[in-house]
């Protein structure tokens, strides 16, 4: 191979190699960004830690990001909210019972979110929530809201098919949601607490409330 065609094969490689890294950015930058916010909250975190996290420049990070509440969004988007589209589609195609499908939702949930380093956003919110408004509502829209919905009609799903009593599901929804928010809890902060010869263990937690959730929800027969 002559001089002039290996340089322009390493030119190429070089460029293939930068546009490799260009393309992976953004996901770099969203796993740092998401450590830094669990680790340090959203006040404390800067940008420049999440750029120096990344291995890029702040600049770097703005030119994808144009702030750190974009940067939050997201992160949120990427772990949690941008997933429903998925867990509607499958609760679209779910073919079992109703009370099968809650014990689904919740051990899923568990395993794709809470489980995960994701789960630490929701603490986030609870303790910075009231200090940015913005975030909150953010947060109120893209992942309440929609998280409640896809409960909601778990519920109403079961009271049409008869395999459930009448509930106010305006407020049944939290009999769900709020073991798991108590599971969040318990592993990112109330867990300091409890004495390390007794664990919290998050499947065995999730089985009991399952099991008491449709003892109240389920037609006595």
């Amino acid at each position: 191979m002559s001089l002039s065609k290996l340089i322009g094969v390493r030119t190429d490689e070089v460029q293939a190699k930068r546009e490799r890294r260009k393309e992976a950015r953004p996901g770099e930058l969203l796993d740092a960004a998401l450590d830094l916010f669990v680790e340090k909250g959203f006040a404390a975190t800067r940008a420049e830690e999440v750029a120096a996290r990344a291995g890029v420049s702040k600049g770097t990070l703005f030119l994808y990001f144009p702030s750190k509440e974009e940067l939050f969004k997201a992160v949120v988007r990427e772990n949690i909210s941008g997933r429903f589209k998925e867990w509607n589609e499958e609760f679209q195609a779910f073919e079992g019972t109703t009370a099968e499908m809650v014990r689904a939702c919740m051990t899923i949930w568990w395993e794709r979110v809470g489980a995960t380093k994701a789960s630490g956003i929701t603490k986030l919110i609870i303790s910075e929530a009231r200090n940015f408004p913005d975030i909150a509502a953010f947060y109120q829209q893209e992942v309440i809201a929609p998280g409640q919905d896809l409960v909601r009609r778990i519920l109403k799903r079961g009271m049409d098919r008869g395999e459930f009593r009448v509930l106010d599901l305006d407020y049944a929804t939290f009999s769900i949601t709020a073991p798991m928010v108590f599971l969040i809890m318990m592993k990112h902060s109330l867990g300091a607490c409890i004495p390390q010869d007794y664990p919290l263990d998050p499947q065995r937690y999730i089985a009991s409330q399952v099991d008491l959730l449709l003892d109240g929800l389920q037609v006595r027969k």
